[in-house]
Order: C-alpha cells, then structure tokens, then sequence
C-alpha cells in the first residue's frame, strides 16, 4: 500500500492540504495518509499523529517558551516517519518546523514536496539553500514565486491560489442578516483579529477600541466570525459590553456581506480580496519580535493583498500604528466615502484575476504528486 506523510501546521495550510490529500485519494485510490492534521485533514481522512493545533504560535520570540513542546511533536512525527517509512511526505507552510522536517525526512530518504512557499523573497533568503538540498518539489500559490525561486535553483511549480475557486458565502445577504439578527439598514463591519488565539487576544483591545469609536459616530452591525482554532466562546468574557457579535465560523459569508472588513494581515486578507471586500488591515507582535523582523524582512508591503497587487491597494496598520484611533480614522474613511471604497474594490478586481488561475490547485498540485510517485520527475540538485 501506497503511503504519504501529510503535515499542515495551521488552519489555513490544513485547509489547503485537505483540498490536495482529497484529489490524490480521487486519482490514487487505496493510498494511506497520517501525520500532523487539523479538522479538514482529519475529515479527508489523514491519521492524526500530531494535532496541528499544537504548533499555532506566531512571533519570533513568542515561540521560545513552546519549544520543548514543539520538539516532543517534531520527534514523534519523525518516529512516526521512520517506522512507516512513507513513499513521499507534502509538507505545507509553517517553515519554522517543516524545513527542519523536511531536512530530516531527506535524510531518510522520503522525497519531500512542500506546499505554500515559506516567504523566503521577503525575509531570511538563506532558507532557500536548505530548500534546494531537500525539496523535491516546491509548490507555490503566488505568481510571483515561482521565478523566484526558480532562479535560486529550487524546483518549483506554481499551481495557483487554492482559495481562488473555493471561496463564496453559503447565504444570500438578507438571509445572512436574518439569521444573525442584524439591522438590514446599518452597514456590516466584520472583525477578524487572527486564527490563532495568541494574535487574536494581542488585537483584541486596540479593535474593540476602535468598534466603539465607530459606533459613536454611526451605527454599524459588527461581526467576529470566530475561526476554527479559537471558537466563539474564548471571545465572549472579551467583548462582554463591546458592541462586537460573535458567531461560530461562516467567515466567508461574514466577510462576503460586509460593507468592510477590519482584517488581521495573513490568509484572511486574500479572502477578502476573493470576496471584493474593502478591508483594513492590521497586525502586531511584541516589541521584540517587531524589532527582530524590522531587520529582516524587505518588502514594500506587509500585506499579501498589496503584494499581489503591486501597489497599496489596502490600509496597513503594523505593530504601533495599529491603534483604535487609527484603526476607526480608516474604517469610518471608507464607510463615509464611496468614491474611495469603489477605487479599493477595483485593486482588490486586479488582485482576484492575477489569483483567478488557482480553481484548479488542488488538481495541479495532486498531479505533480503523482508525476514524483510515478517517478516522472526527479529531484534536482
């Protein structure tokens, strides 16, 4: 039987591997996954090794006092590994622990194909020698990757954002405003602090802040559609008083019917952009993180909606901008303003067709898998 290691790290590499691991199962019948999961890789049928939930920490020194236990589940994913002795191992995202993986894995002989690129053109190219010795197959969701790492000699293909021809609301927009009992006259402001309940509590108080200064001055519904990593009851004691509704998941429809959307930077911003959804965007981490990364990282943007587009189609708010005087200025900006509202809607148009080409990802990637198994394609070096 067929055998192939499956990691995702967080729910947005879960979403996308799931996506992939159902393809295979369509195209290599009787092929047997495990590894480490989330609840999409679990529901397409992957055995759990390690649960994924237990290496969502974002932050470069934030990530120190988890370590030891971030170690213990890269030990027993690799125990895992040398007993079963996998055909391939797909490794997606979260490049902190799945470049050491992959190290690892090659040296056990197990070709390794790495899903959603580590951002190694913004920050700490030296990654990119590692990747070259050990990837046999680097599969990349942005258009603007694979020359990239192309021209460092890795083996890349692009197959498009897998996001690109999944995302779309489940509800109609007054069935959606029913459901939830919102006020069909007030615009929809969506709040979306973070998957992870680290950044979503460090967001937390500058956008509550910021929804209240907003209602003063207009009244607007206010959702926070809580992801899958957090639930909706870790928020409830934070918002208690806040005019902040949350509901469990339907971020999509959240996101789709919104008038604007408050938007932590990271995958839930391409969602927006997928959605037509004027947004701003905001992130934080600790001062020593901030300060570690500004040394570090070279790009233009923070915001993957903006790198995409080549241009600042969206606010940024990073670490001391992102305040609740700041973050309410641009929201009741776009609120008020609909020429400025139409010109953002047109950036996010552009950034939709550079992403539209990704409705078949999970084939493309699934096909490439198959080409390496069959032995249509070797690693180079």
């Amino acid at each position: 039987m067929r055998k192939i290691l499956v990691s995702a790290g967080e729910a947005s590499g879960d979403l996308y591997a799931s996506l992939v691991v159902e393809e295979l199962g369509r195209i290599l019948p009787g092929t047997e996954f495990f590894g480490c999961t989330g609840p999409r890789l679990r529901a397409a049928g992957v055995r759990t090794v390690v649960d994924a939930a237990s290496l969502a920490v974002v932050g470069l020194v934030e990530v120190v006092s988890h370590i030891p236990r971030i170690y213990g589940e890269y030990r027993k994913l690799l125990a895992e590994a040398r007993q079963q002795k996998p055909d391939l191992a797909i490794l997606t995202d979260s490049p902190d622990f799945h470049l050491r993986v992959a190290r690892k894995l090659h040296q056990q002989g197990v070709p390794v194909v790495y899903l959603v690129a580590p951002q190694a053109w913004a920050w700490r190219q030296g990654r990119v020698r590692q990747m070259r010795r050990t990837l046999h197959r680097l599969l990349c969701i942005f258009p603007f990757e694979e020359e990239f790492f192309t021209r460092h000699g890795v083996p890349t293909t692009y197959i498009g954002h897998p996001l690109a021809g999944l995302v779309r609301p489940a509800l109609g927009r007054d069935e959606f405003f029913r459901k939830h009992r919102l006020a069909a006259e007030r615009p929809l402001v969506t709040v979306l602090p973070g998957s992870r309940r680290g950044e979503a509590a460090r967001h937390l108080p500058a956008l509550i802040d910021a929804v209240r200064r907003i209602y003063r001055e207009r009244a607007v519904n206010v959702l926070l559609p809580a992801s899958v990593t957090t639930g909706a009851a870790f928020f409830s004691a934070r918002l208690a008083g806040s005019p902040i509704q949350v509901i469990e998941g339907e971020s999509w429809d959240a996101m789709a019917h919104a008038d604007l959307a408050l938007a932590a930077s990271g995958t839930v911003t391409v969602e927006a952009a997928l959605l037509g959804t004027p947004m701003v965007t905001f992130y934080q981490v600790t001062a020593a993180s901030w300060l570690a990364g500004k040394f570090l990282v070279d790009v233009p943007f923070y915001s993957m909606v903006n790198l995409i587009a080549g241009r600042a189609v969206v606010p940024e708010l990073m670490q001391r901008q992102m305040t609740g005087a700041n973050l309410a200025r641009e929201a009741l900006h776009l609120l008020a303003d609909q020429p400025a509202r139409d010109r953002m809607k047109d950036g996010l148009a552009e950034v939709r067709l550079k992403l539209a080409g990704g409705s078949a990802a999970p084939q493309r990637a699934a096909l490439a898998i198959k080409d390496l198994l069959e032995g249509k394609v070797t690693h180079v070096s």
